[in-house]
């Protein structure tokens, strides 16, 4: 916490001298009691004293005042604010390997579930994007802030084919080059998604026109079509300057079932390509996530909806200091007359 007017806070010396007269008044008033002689007919008379609880109300309000003092200085705290330009494009493996059961009911459907509710907590002013590639790569809703089109395209994802991973994320890069030359933002003034390379001073610093642009990949197999290696993708989001955030579904023990060439049942391991997944992240300043089961899938896409979703801003913080400050003279009062039937 920062203050704008530090010097006010010379205020909160009150705080101690409002206590030392407090602590002087009682004691003069001990002396008092002192004064009458009969002391066995005074405890006769005398109601029990009420202990801990008169001291209470002046100490809240002791409080209350110190709030104040604070409040006066104007202090200011980083807080998270939702972003109003932010684009983001869901990258979505809808592959065969997506039937494997490891992750409960199976992959498809953690994948749906997890990103639905993504979506869900998203400021609405985030605009969102959904490719679904299997051998090859589909935009499914160009980037848009109509949640009900977004959630009804993750509602018809399935399964088939293979994994076109590379076309798919210079789709994605297409859709974000639109979306930045399509936006009212600019990131001349330093407004960047955490991760990306603009964010961290890398190369992408250049002002070019157009919302904060990050793309969130979730894959759970190896690259097996189309004419674009993952890593090529990779290399040309870096220097766009977009993050790609990987999440890599699946366990090395996830298996499905197909049909060979001559119509048998064959069961084929799909272990997720941990390895690629890493080097895209990495390469284009984001993070990778392992997601091993729908639990873990799903506090991977929490984290990602604070840092895709959400930005740091200081901001004057004012109100709650008096807010505090008004709760707690109202406790204070409530206090005394509940329990002495009269305000100090």
């Amino acid at each position: 916490m920062t203050f704008l007017a530090p010097a006010l806070l010379l205020g909160l010396l009150l705080v101690p001298v409002l206590a030392g007269l407090y602590i002087w008044a009682q004691r003069r008033r001990s002396r008092y009691a002192m004064r009458f002689t009969n002391l066995d007919l005074l405890a006769n008379l005398a109601p029990r004293r009420p202990g801990w609880r008169r001291h209470l109300p002046p100490a809240l309000y002791l409080l209350a005042v110190a709030a104040l003092a604070i409040g006066l200085a104007r202090p200011t705290m980083v807080v998270p604010v939702p972003r109003d330009d932010a684009t983001v494009i869901l990258a979505i493996d809808v592959s065969g390997s997506m039937k494997a059961d490891d992750v409960a009911p199976t992959r498809l459907a953690a994948a749906r579930a997890a990103a639905q509710s993504f979506v869900d907590g998203l400021p609405e002013s985030v605009r969102v994007g959904v490719v679904a590639f299997a051998t090859r790569p589909v935009t499914l809703v160009t980037p848009t802030a109509d949640r009900e089109a977004v959630r009804a395209a993750l509602d018809g994802l399935t399964a088939r084919d293979g994994t076109a991973m590379g076309d798919a994320l210079m789709q994605v890069l297409d859709l974000a080059e639109a979306a930045r030359v399509g936006g009212v933002a600019s990131t001349a003034t330093g407004d960047t998604l955490p991760g990306s390379d603009s964010a961290s001073g890398g190369a992408a610093s250049d002002p070019k026109p157009g919302p904060a642009v990050a793309a969130i990949l979730l894959s759970d197999g190896a690259n097996s079509a189309g004419e674009t290696e993952p890593l090529e993708a990779a290399q040309r989001a870096a220097t766009l300057g977009v993050p790609i955030y990987t999440i890599a579904l699946g366990t090395a023990s996830g298996t499905v079932e197909v049909t060979d060439e001559n119509g048998q049942p064959v069961t084929l391991e799909v272990p997720p390509d941990t390895a690629t997944l890493q080097q895209i992240a990495q390469t284009t300043g984001a993070t990778a996530f392992d997601a091993p089961s729908a639990e873990e899938l799903k506090v991977v896409y929490d984290d990602l909806e604070s840092r895709v979703g959400w930005t740091e801003e200081q901001q004057e913080v004012t109100w709650l200091l008096a807010a505090a400050a008004l709760l707690t003279v109202i406790a204070a009062a409530g206090l005394s007359v509940l329990w002495f039937g009269r305000l100090p």
